[in-house]
């Protein structure tokens, strides 16, 4: 059964705001990812985490409904901007990654872009987008996390103890949500190694991975 948690359960309004405009200018290079991620999706769509909807547009018409998960307040009412000027029909509502606020088995797909380095417990909100799609459902992500090597990998894990989670909403440079991924029991599907900007200056967050992957059938 769902759990309801409170509207504004996740609450960095100065970052929200930050983001809100960094994120339009970044998605130039985003944006092509953010194709590629929901490409031939169909059916109900649930997608955790929508930010300010910067999705949306990249959905394809075979998409029936996005239920846009959003927990920032800051964030909610860009999102609901951009649902309005998209066709395909978005409902944008509050709720955490780690408690749905919707039924068991309800979505074809699930969508989580730039996500799962700032959920809280990424096991618990794994086991709910699990919950919440359809046996053989798929889960599509685009995420940041390791990369670039044992330096790389050093200096992301100094900037999780210090300043990093506290400048960008609670995100962690230092997860691995491929492997977060199949230890909640889903079965990966084909992923690739992206980097964000595809040129230009690496940053700490430059090292993604874009793929798929579903909950099995046999839960049916």
């Amino acid at each position: 059964m769902p759990v309801r948690a409170p509207e504004d359960v996740v609450h960095h309004p100065l970052y929200a705001r930050f983001y809100a405009r960094f994120s339009v200018t970044a998605d130039r290079g985003l944006g092509p990812h953010r194709t590629a991620l929901l490409a031939g999706l169909s059916g109900r769509v649930i997608e955790i985490g929508a930010g300010n909807g910067l999705n949306f547009a990249h959905c394809p018409g075979a998409v029936a409904e996005v239920m846009a998960i959003e927990p920032e307040r800051a964030l909610r009412q860009p999102a609901v901007t951009a649902a309005l000027r998209v066709d395909v029909p978005v409902d944008v509502v509050p709720g955490a990654a780690e408690a749905l606020p919707v039924k068991s088995e309800a979505f074809d797909a699930a969508v989580v872009s730039l996500v799962l380095c700032s959920v809280r417990d990424v096991p618990r909100a794994l086991a709910e987008i699990r919950r919440v799609l359809r046996p053989g459902g798929e889960l599509r992500f685009l995420e940041h996390g390791r990369g670039g090597g044992r330096v790389t990998d050093i200096a992301r894990r100094a900037l999780d103890r210090t300043v990093w989670p506290r400048l960008f909403g609670g995100c962690r440079l230092d997860r691995d949500p491929v492997a977060a991924i199949r230890s909640a029991g889903f079965e990966l599907g084909p992923y690739r190694r992206v980097s964000v900007p595809a040129q230009g200056p690496v940053v700490p967050s430059s090292h993604c991975v874009l793929g798929t992957a579903r909950r099995p059938a046999s839960e049916g």
